[in-house]
This record gives C-alpha cells, structure tokens and sequence, in this order.
C-alpha cells in the first residue's frame, strides 16, 4: 500500500495523492536523485495480483514509454516494488481541458483551433509510432499554467500491429467512435473522431449526443445525425464547421485519413475560417448509383456476351451464372444486358488503348536491349564478362558500370583502380576510400583463395572510375566461411555482441531514419545469410531518429493573443509566460514583444514568452458627497419635502446613477468611475397656483393651477482612488 512519505524505487518520495483512474491512483511525488516533482502512477491494489491488468498495466508503459513530445505526457519511468506497479511520468502544473472548458462556458474558435492543433501534434507523434490512444476526451488533455497543450492517461493505448484490432468500448461514451461503440475494429481513425467530439465541446460548451444511460449515448453515436455545431453557435465559421463535422463522420473512411491531414486544414482554418476548403470524402460514391456512358454499356454488353458464349457448364457452374446474373440484376435495376438482344460490338476506344500499351512496351523492351548490349559489348573495354581474369565465377558490377566514362557529365572526377586482388580485405579497402572509392564487399566460400583475400573486383586493374562510385570486391570467406547472422531490428548493443561472439568485428555508422526507432540496426554488411570470412568487419548502420527539422521561429508582435499564439503553435513552438503590461500607445489585447526574435531557428517546442498590452494605465476614481437640497438660485420656486429626481452622469456619458429624494442632504457613495468628474442633473415639478376670472357672460370662472417640470444642473468632480 502506498503511504505519504514512503519511497519507491529508490528515488521517488510519495508527497501527496493528486488523482484516480478506473485502474491506477496518482500520486505527487520528489526524484531525490534529479531533484525534481515528478506524477506516479500506482496500479490499484485490488488488481495487482490479477494478470491480466498487470499485463496491460505494463503495455500502457511500454507504449508510453516511446513517446517523447512536446504535446504528450512524457513518460521517465516504469518499475515494480513489493507487488506495487508503478510508472513514472511528468507533473503538469495545470487544469484539464474539461475544467476549462467548463470555467469558460465555450471558447472561441481561434483558441478551439489552436488547443486542437496542439492535441493533433501529440496524436500525429503516437500515430507515427503506431500507438492508438482510444480514450481521447477533454479529461485526458491537459492546459498547463503556461499555456501548454498536454495529451495524458494512455492508459488503453495499444501498439497497432497489421491484425485486426478489437476492443471493447472503454473510453468515455461521450466521445467514443461508433466503431468502439460496436466493439468493432477501432484505428487511427477513432482518435480523429473523439477529437472531433471533443472540438464540438469547445466550441458549443455541450456535447452532441448525451442520455440518461451509456447504452442510450452509445447507440445515439451510432445511428443519429451529428448535429452542427453552428446549431448553438451561429458565429462558428464555415471552415471550422466543415472541420468537425468531417472528424465525426459515421464511416470512418469519410474521416481525416490522418492526423496530419487534419493538422493541416486546422491551420488553413486559421487564416481563412470563412472559406469552403474541407474536402468531404465520400468513398460510396465509387460504388453508388450514377449515369452510365455508352462506352461502358458496351463493356458491359461485350463481358456478358463473351460469359454466354462460354462451353456448357456444368450444374454447380451454372448455379454460379445464375447468382451472378441476379446479382448484376440488383446491381443494375430490371435491365440486366442480355447476349440475345445484341451481338458483341467492337470498342475502338479500349482498341486505341490497347494499342498505345502495346506500342510503349515494345519501345520499354527495345530500351532494355540496347542498355544490355551496352553493358555486354563496352562495360569490360571488348571482354567477354563471363570470363573475368581471377578465380572463376564473374565479379559483381553495379548497375553503373565504373569502367564506363560518362564524358557528357560535367565536373566528374575520375580516378585509376588500384590492385587489390589478392591484397587483404581491410587493405583493399582503405585503397579504394583513399582514391574515393566506396568499397562494397561479397564474400565467396573458395578452396584455394585463403580467408579475408580479396579474390576478385567489379573494376579491373587501372580502369577510370569515377569517384564517389561503388565498387564491388568479392572476398574469400575460406573453404567453408562463416554464415552472417541477421541482425537488423536488434539495438546496437545486442548486434555487437552476437557478432563478435560469432569472431567479427563491428563498425557503427549512423542514419536518420523515420521508420526506425533510435538505437535500433536499420542495416547490415554483410547482409544476413551471405558466407563471409571469420573476423571479417561487419558494419552496422544504427538509428538515430528521424531527422529533426528547427522551426523558424514567427513574428508575432503586432497580433491579437489568440492569433498570436495560433502563429506560434503552427510553427511547431510553444508559449510559455505570457505578462501583461500597460501601453500608452498599443491597444489592449495586442502582442508587445517575444522572447525569441523573429527569424532564428530553435529545438521543436521551444517556449516563447510573449508580453501583451493592457492598454494605457487607467486611473479609476471615486464619489462621495452630500447631495444638498437645491438652493434658490437654483430653483427659485422649489419647496422642501418635493420630490426631486437626481442624475449623476459621468463626463464619459455613462449614468452612474439616478436617485428620487425627498429629504436633503443624501449620501451617494460610488467607486471604480473611469472619469475624473460629471454632472447632477435635478428635476422637479410646481404647480402654479390657480385664479378666478369673469367670462363674457359675466360668470366668475376658477382657472386651476399647472404642473410644470423645473431642471437644473450642478457640475461635480471625483477624487482620484
């Protein structure tokens, strides 16, 4: 059981437990030997004794533990201590997309697009090396407090192989494909869609398809529509629609064929999110319904024909007709082409084709020939090949011959090939690298030519070869030699070893490879099989890994945040710090300077600090005053005790507030203004009294008083907070 403070491995000291998963506990824990916080993930203790989740425990470590990206989870360690299955993997300071998502309601499309982008990155790497995560949901993708995107938890991760791969559904059903909804064959192609999922959630807040249980969701993945997103959100762009919509395809041949694919229209979308460019994919198409030329018709008509004009079948052949027939019936409609209604008609159009194939193999074939009277008649200078000088058997001459001068290339060096037969296979070839010459031995079991002896060479003695080329020397392996073992695939370490335990040398070269992981043997010489002498060399080329390309890095000064840090992740970078600083000049929002100049080439991921203005510094100001009753020359015609209406308005037009009173003087208190003063505005209304007045018939008549609305303004100033 793991306790606080108690150390496994050696090295890593159990700080504080940070989380739980359906299999394993996290922990926070110290490398005292690196002095660093790293994240632990213990195998739950009710299933460590059961071997079955130990041995997919251990896979999640062995396929994580090949992952190395910016955007993943790096993963340090893997162990076991006293039953306790634990791996070791980097602490992200940080939230999850899930809880970010929630913080925010919904995120804007440049900042969905960018977080995207960098999962895709992350998703691309584990493709590459043939790791299908299955559990892709904002819950396992993590925004670390300095703005980077983090894939985490390959806890049902599997290295893909060439079989067909099923599983069951054990992801989140909220964004689970409908292929692992069915238990079906699940690839690539599932993390697309979850991911698409799990796009619709940034840019709408919700998820597309929810229930009151995981059958209920499960079956809407499979049979309902994907709603679009712009149902909830109008404002998404055309692109960014077309982008996820595309992801959460049913058929996963409608999808992204891969995450680079999709990493791509992601970036195009952030330059142009308006514009139709998302190529939908639509495979049914090649066998849907259309129109049929007449061309094809008589294809048709000609297959038909030449099927009934076959000898007699017998029963279970005809059987076989008639099925195809119904078949071409369903395929076709009613109307199936019948031998009887029409003889076979030529087609002239497959006749030119056939003819134009005809015509370029008969030019392919006479090419060939010339080539191979070439090399027979001038590649030995007039000698017959077959019969080379040295012992019997003819040398190995490389495709291009190097006793043949080429004398229209231009700025080609030429050099003589020295003697060499006879001469010792290390000799023979440091001669042949001294002159430029890439020397590539074969070894050939002889009884007279004792091992290690070079018998015989491609180039005789004194030819013009030129440099740079190859040159094939075949070397006695003895009487008997050596069978090489094949080592390709193995690392470098175990190659040298069965090697030298079978009495070769061994010489390491180096390559970039794409293909093969680092530290592997991508190729041997002497390839594996071929008879080579005792203590002869044999050279290893090792992996080094792909070759990394530096990103240069962009100029974002000027942008807008968003699409700043868009800018930065496109090019294959990180942001890191991001400090926000008052402006006098540069409008808030907008980058001010980056760490790292526009133009220089760094590692893949590197951070860059950005700092962003926040505007001019703004000054906030405060009211507090007695609002004194008006005086009488203000309102020479006001009473006390009428109701007055007060407005305060700031000098920027904003209200701060309007008041109705009675009884002066009243307290107004009023914090955070944006100006430094304003005006009260005050309203009131008299009646003016009534009077009596004779008409023209002599009557009194009383004449009631009118209500009138009496303004006037006082000019106020703030006191600065």
């Amino acid at each position: 059981m793991v306790k606080m403070g108690m150390i496994i491995g050696d090295r890593y000291e159990i700080i504080e437990k940070i989380g739980t998963g359906g299999m394993s506990d996290v922990y926070k824990a110290r490398d005292q030997k690196l002095s660093r916080n790293v994240a632990i993930k213990v195998l739950k203790q009710e299933f460590s004794e059961n071997e079955n989740f130990v041995s997919k425990f251990r896979t999640e470590a062995q396929a994580a533990a090949g992952l190395m990206h910016p955007n993943i989870v790096n993963v340090y360690d893997v162990g076991e201590e006293n039953g306790i299955y634990y791996i070791v993997m980097e602490l992200v300071e940080g939230i999850t997309l899930k809880k970010y998502i929630e913080k925010k309601a919904r995120l804007t499309y440049k900042e969905a697009l960018s977080i995207a982008i960098g999962v895709c990155l992350g998703i691309e790497a584990a493709h590459n090396n043939h790791i299908i995560h299955r559990d892709i949901k904002p819950q396992n993708i993590i925004i670390s407090k300095d703005g980077k995107v983090k894939v985490t938890d390959f806890g049902i991760a599997k290295a893909a192989t060439s079989n067909t791969i099923t599983s069951n559904v054990m992801g989140s059903v909220h964004y689970t494909s409908p292929e692992q909804a069915r238990g079906g064959y699940s690839d690539e192609k599932s993390d697309i869609y979850s991911l698409g999922i799990t796009m619709f959630e940034m840019l709408t807040g919700r998820v597309p398809f929810n229930g009151e249980t995981t059958v209920a969701i499960a079956i809407k993945h499979i049979q309902e529509e994907m709603p679009s997103p712009r149902e909830y959100v109008a404002e998404i762009p055309l692109a960014v629609e077309a982008i996820v919509m595309k992801c959460c395809e049913k058929a996963p041949d409608r999808r992204y064929a891969s995450a680079h694919e999709l990493i791509e229209d992601l970036k195009q979308a952030l330059m142009t999110p308006d514009e139709d460019f998302v190529i939908r994919n639509d495979p049914d198409m090649e066998a849907g319904t259309r129109s049929m030329t007449d061309d094809e018709m008589e294809q048709i008509r000609g297959r038909s024909q030449a099927r009934y004009h076959e000898p007699e079948p017998s029963q279970n052949t005809e059987s076989m007709r008639l099925a195809s027939e119904a078949a071409e019936e369903d395929y076709y409609g009613d109307e199936v082409p019948s031998s009887e209604e029409e003889d076979y008609d030529y087609d002239p159009k497959m006749e030119r084709i056939t003819t134009i194939l005809a015509i370029l193999a008969g030019v392919v074939i006479v090419i060939i020939i010339l080539i191979l009277a070439f090399k027979l008649l001038g590649g030995r200078n007039g000698k017959d090949p077959a019969k080379p000088d040295g012992e019997g058997g003819s040398p190995v001459v490389e495709e291009e011959s190097p006793s043949v001068i080429d004398d229209s290339a231009e700025e080609v060096t030429y050099v003589p090939m020295p003697s060499v037969v006879g001469q010792k296979e290390e000799d023979a070839r440091n001669a042949l690298l001294a002159l430029g010459i890439l020397p590539n031995v074969e070894y050939e079991t002889s009884d007279t030519v004792e091992a290690g002896i070079v018998i015989r060479a491609a180039a005789e003695e004194g030819t013009q070869v030129k440099a740079g080329s190859a040159v094939t020397l075949v070397v006695s392996s003895g009487a008997e030699g050596v069978e090489m073992p094949g080592v390709v695939g193995q690392t470098y370490e175990q190659a040298e070893v069965l090697l030298k335990y079978k009495g070769f040398t061994v010489t390491r070269a180096e390559s970039y490879s794409d293909e093969v992981a680092p530290g592997l043997v991508i190729s041997q010489t002497p390839e594996a099989g071929s008879m080579a002498a005792s203590g002869c060399n044999v050279t290893l080329t090792v992996s080094i890994g792909p070759e990394v390309v530096k990103p240069k890095v962009p100029n974002v000064v000027g942008l807008d945040e968003p699409s700043g840090i868009a800018r930065l992740v496109e090019a294959g970078l990180s942001v890191g710090s991001v400090d926000y600083v008052n402006h006098d000049t540069i409008p808030e929002g907008i980058i001010i300077s980056q760490s790292v100049a526009e133009g220089d080439y760094v590692e893949p991921g590197t951070a860059v600090n950005l700092q962003v203005s926040l505007g001019p510094v703004k000054i906030s100001y405060m009211y507090d005053a007695d609002i004194s009753a008006p005086t009488h020359e203000e309102a020479p015609d006001y009473v006390s005790g009428t109701v007055v209406t007060v407005t305060l308005t700031g000098d920027d037009g904003v209200v701060i507030f309007t008041r109705s009173i009675s009884s002066f003087p009243e307290h107004a208190t009023y914090y955070g203004l944006s100006c430094a003063g304003g005006v009260l505005t005050f309203s009131y209304d008299v009646t003016t009294e009534g009077s009596s007045q004779v008409n023209e018939q002599g009557e009194t008549v009383y004449i009631p008083g009118e209500t009138l609305t009496r303004n006037f303004s006082r000019v106020v100033t703030f006191t600065p907070e």
